[in-house]
Order: C-alpha cells, then sequence, then structure tokens
C-alpha cells in the first residue's frame, strides 16, 4: 500500500493518516492485497431524488446489492519491483521481481469499459479483471487522471452485466450508500452507510502522487460516507438506496490503515467526465477559468486575515486574476465573491473547482457574483489547458512571490547535515497578507519540497509554482522547533 503523507494544520501534526485503498504485495506473499466518439449512459432525469426511497421501512438492501455486484469486478496487477533475491538487502544481489497488486472496478458500459482509480493500476505491466462469477479477462489501459484519481480499462466483451449511473448532486447527506468492492482480494463484500458530507477535501491527491509530474492540478470534492471499506476497495462502487452508481471509492481516513469509520468516494457525475474524455480523446481535456483563490484548509484563515467574518461569506473569494484567462475576459477581479455557478450556489472551494472540472474547453459557465455589496452575473469561455495556454497566463516572479508574502534564505551545509535533508530554504522573513502568513507559517520554517520537486535555492521555489498553475500545490518542510509540516493552497482552476 503507498504510503501517503499526514496532513497537518497549521504546524501541530495530524495524527489521522488518508489512506488510498489500494492493496498490494511482492510475489511471494501468501495472500494478494491488494471507437467512435459515443459517450457512456447519460444521467437518468429519473435519478432525481434518488433518495426518496431511503426511508423504505426495514431498509432493505437486498435489492441494491442484486442490481450491483455482478457489475463490480476484481482487478489483479502484475508489476515489476526491485527486490533482493536473497532478502538480507545486499546491493549485490537486487532483481527485478514481479509484484502483485489488487483494487476494484466498476463495469460502465456493456461492451467492457471498467473504471477504476488511477492509483490501483498505476505502472502496471499486466491487467486483470474478475467477475463474480469466476470469468477473467486481460485488461487494456484506455487511459488515466492522476489529478483525479481515475482510470479507464477495456476488457473485449460484450453484454456484460454494468452498474447504472446515478446523479450525484442528487445525494444528500445522511441519504443511505452501499460500498461494494473486494477489500483485502477477498470475494464480493457489500457494506452499508450514510452520507457523512459532501464536497470535501482532504489533500489524498498531492500527497500520494507528489512525485508525478502529472498530479500538480489535484481535484478533490470527495462524498464522505460511514460505510466501512478497507484496502482493495479502491475503485469499486458507492450507491444509492435504489443501486445506482454515485461514486469511485478511493481513500479512508484512520490511524491503522484499516477502515476507522471515515471513507471517501469520486463524485460520479465528475467520474461520468472524466471517464468520457479518456474514452474518446484517451485524455482529459479540461476548461480552465484562470483565478485564484484560497485551499479548502485555509478559507477561514484567509478571510480571517482579511478581516472579514467567515459567516458573511456564501460562496469562493477570489484571490487573483491571471492574465488573458477566460475570468478576466469575463470581467471577473480580485476580491469577488462567487456564489454560484450555473445556477447551482457554492458552498467551498472544492465545490467550485469540481464544477468547472466537468466541463470542457470551449464550453460556457454562468457565474454570479457579489462585488461591493451588489450581485452580478457574467458568462465565461473556458479556454483549453494547453501550453500555450499556461505561457500566456503564467505570473511574474514578482508576482508570485507577492502571492507567497515572504523572503527566503539558502540553507546552510551544516543545518542540513544536522537535520539530515538534502535540501531546503529558510522562510527569513513573512510578510502581512502572503498566503505564509495566511497559513500561519513562521519565519524560521524550512522548505524542503513543493510538489515532490526538492527546494535548494528561492528560484526552484518559483518554478515549481511556475509548473503547478492552475492547480494546488503542496508544500513539506520543517518548522522552527524541528516538527514536520505540510500545508496547502490553490493556484487557480
Amino acid at each position: 500500500m503507498k504510503n501517503p503523507l499526514k496532513s497537518q494544520n497549521k504546524l501541530s501534526i495530524c495524527t489521522i493518516v488518508i489512506v488510498l485503498l489500494f492493496s498490494s504485495c511482492s510475489s511471494d506473499a501468501a495472500v494478494e492485497q491488494q471507437q467512435d466518439v459515443d459517450t457512456f449512459p447519460q444521467v437518468s432525469a429519473s435519478s432525481s431524488n434518488s433518495n426518496a426511497s431511503s426511508n423504505v421501512q426495514g431498509l432493505n438492501f437486498i435489492p441494491a446489492a442484486k442490481a450491483v455486484t455482478p457489475g463490480v469486478v476484481h482487478i489483479k496487477t502484475t508489476y515489476q519491483q526491485s527486490r533482493n533475491a536473497t532478502g538480507y538487502g545486499s546491493p549485490y544481489e537486487a532483481r527485478q521481481a514481479p509484484g502483485m497488486g489488487s483494487g476494484s472496478g466498476v463495469v460502465i458500459s456493456t461492451d467492457g469499459y471498467i473504471a477504476t482509480n488511477n492509483h490501483v493500476i498505476e505502472n502496471a505491466t499486466n491487467i486483470e479483471v474478475i467477475f463474480p462469477n469466476r470469468r477473467t479477462y486481460a485488461a487494456k489501459l484506455i487511459g488515466r487522471d492522476p489529478s483525479t484519481d481515475l482510470a479507464l480499462l477495456k476488457v473485449d466483451a460484450t453484454d456484460l452485466p454494468m452498474v447504472t449511473l446515478g446523479n450525484s448532486d442528487d445525494l444528500e447527506v445522511g441519504a443511505w450508500v452501499l460500498a461494494v468492492g473486494y477489500p483485502f482480494s477477498l470475494n464480493t463484500t457489500v457494506t452499508a452507510g450514510i452520507v457523512s458530507a459532501k464536497s470535501r477535501s482532504i489533500g489524498i491527491i498531492n500527497n500520494s502522487l507528489a512525485d508525478s509530474p502529472q498530479s500538480n492540478s489535484a481535484i478533490e470534492s470527495f462524498i464522505q460516507t460511514d460505510a466501512a471499506i478497507n484496502p482493495g476497495n479502491s475503485g469499486g462502487a458507492l450507491v444509492d438506496f435504489n443501486g445506482r452508481l454515485v461514486g469511485i471509492n478511493t481513500a479512508i481516513a484512520s490511524l491503522t490503515g484499516s477502515y476507522a469509520g471515515y471513507a471517501f468516494a469520486v463524485p460520479v457525475n465528475l467520474a461520468k467526465k472524466i471517464l468520457d474524455d479518456l474514452r474518446q480523446f484517451g485524455e482529459v481535456r479540461r476548461g480552465l477559468l484562470g483565478v485564484s483563490f484560497p485551499a479548502p484548509a485555509t478559507e477561514i484563515a484567509y478571510l480571517k486575515q482579511q478581516g472579514i467574518d467567515p459567516g458573511s461569506i456564501r460562496g469562493v473569494i477570489i484571490t487573483g486574476i491571471q492574465k488573458g484567462s477566460a475570468a478576466q475576459a469575463a470581467g471577473l477581479k480580485e476580491g469577488d465573491i462567487i456564489q454560484s455557478i450555473d445556477g447551482t450556489a457554492l458552498y467551498s472551494s472544492a465545490e467550485f473547482s469540481e464544477r468547472v472540472a466537468r466541463r470542457r474547453p470551449g464550453d460556457e459557465v454562468k457565474l454570479t457574483y457579489l462585488r461591493d455589496g451588489k450581485t452580478q452575473t457574467t458568462t465565461a469561455r473556458l479556454q483549453a489547458d494547453t501550453k500555450e495556454t499556461l505561457a500566456t497566463n503564467q505570473p511574474s516572479v514578482e508576482e508570485l512571490n507577492n502571492k507567497l508574502g515572504a523572503v527566503f534564505s539558502p540553507l546552510s551545509p551544516a543545518i542540513k547535515e544536522r537535520l539530515n535533508i538534502g535540501g531546503g530554504v529558510v522562510v527569513s522573513k513573512i510578510l502581512i497578507g502572503g498566503f505564509f502568513n495566511q497559513l500561519g507559517i513562521p519565519p524560521g520554517s524550512i522548505i524542503v519540497y513543493i510538489n515532490g520537486q526538492t527546494i535548494n535555492r528561492t528560484e526552484d521555489i518559483y518554478e515549481a509554482l511556475v509548473a503547478a498553475q492552475n492547480s494546488r500545490v503542496q508544500v513539506l518542510g520543517i518548522a522552527p522547533d524541528g516538527s514536520k509540516i505540510a500545508f496547502n493552497f490553490s493556484l487557480g482552476t
């Protein structure tokens, strides 16, 4: 299992670990843990108010379980890993040995397309799909998207059982849901729970994929549930009371690495757009608005820093507009508060990011925003996420420095040796109003990594931020008291 970094709030280390639900083992372990442009079936209008029957007396989950389980598959992967022939760590006897992994998947079309998590199949040399009736197929990887931790597979078969897509927008907190998958490589397992929260951002994608060059635009707006899931459930189905797919199970929050009451799933309305893109184009085509806003973990702190009562704000406050962006063309300005997108009210930046991520370049979005106490509306035509666009919107070093609000100094070799770190720069001064000030990062802190890139010079910081355009940024470092720190902020969407 991958070991994502612990998330933290300011300088205190949080003990809850967010764990990606993928099981893996080495080859000698006793138990494995681990076309045309047609799109997938559209979200049915009949899925509206899908939780109305959740109040059925006796809570009979049998019909939903029977409808779903035939279309949830076991995914087994093989990949090459460097192992030692003797098992005693001799560097002279290293060899490549096959490793094995285990996860889950959801059949979303009768002709063999299967949704799963990116982390289930990443770097796999062979992917095998096993149905509940024991039929086994070799699977082809159609495409993957580290930014949402989704992937699309294809098996050569027809008339397969599939899981009907539901509507995650209609899902309400308190609604009953079922989680279906293959925890610990067990046969099909069904558990029940309720929706605990929606539009939850937990920092798991940037944390776990910080070393991936494709991972610096993480989009997180998870459905949180208390349905029991464990390693091996990754990529499995989260369905409503009527057996319709509302999410792809992805992660848990746990002290031990096993289920502890908190589980997270990618909402199906976001997943559908990503999977349709992968099927049609082999890649995800995202529309960019070109605005910056506080990351979910820092929204309240930012508002307080600006002297704004968080309770008085309904929507997402804009902290920056990128040059030449769709937002600039639509007349948006720094300080505007976006209150709705396409008529849907916004309550968090995580929800805002998800709504934009559902759209493609060239799509128009209608935005309602608050400026100087007055409500206004505008329409923005989203731009393509291309190198040319990024180059046009790329901020200057001065603009980045103003956003960060910090002055940096080189780290001496003696301090590197004492702390046993390979790189880093010291935060020598904090300026009022910048990201570092909003996050409560004190002078004397050491910045070691940004989005997985080692920081040795001030220039490395700016290069890492430029590479992370239109995304969240994760910074890892060391506080003045020697404790490890991790914090995130957003550069835009």
